[in-house]
């Protein structure tokens, strides 16, 4: 069994060398390039918020986040009151979650469209657009 695939990549072995290749890029002339990373920052207002739009079936939500103490707060109401089920709140704090900044971040929206699901998609969508 293992024999057979002995010439083989592993996966990790695969996506590293895949993101060595992403490093540099060959022109068609035979010139190599080296690519620099890109540091994304995100585009704050004079009232100190990152502004991003999420989408999600045909839910569309406004987002904008700023320094807080993780308050949420959807189309005027607090999130317990807006997303009664707990599943969708957890879906809307994913982002803030993954990025560890759940409690760093005051987000305020405004969604239309969709049912409660997509709506929750939209605004997590949102979220993680504000955040880069």
């Amino acid at each position: 069994e293992h024999q057979k695939h002995k010439g083989c990549l592993s996966m990790s072995e695969t996506t590293a060398q895949s993101l060595e290749d992403l490093k540099s890029v060959t022109t068609g002339e035979g010139t190599t390039i080296e690519l620099e990373p890109i540091n994304v920052e995100p585009k704050i207002d004079e009232h100190g918020r990152s502004y991003g739009t999420g989408r999600r079936k045909s839910a569309t939500a406004r987002v904008w986040i700023k320094p807080g103490t993780g308050k949420v707060t959807i189309n005027g109401r607090d999130q317990e009151e807006y997303f009664a089920r707990p599943v969708l709140r957890m879906v809307l704090e994913q982002p803030l979650i993954e990025s560890d900044r759940r409690t760093q971040y005051d987000v305020i929206a405004t969604v239309k469209g969709s049912g409660l699901s997509g709506q929750a998609g939209a605004v997590r969508h949102g979220i993680s657009r504000a955040l880069v």
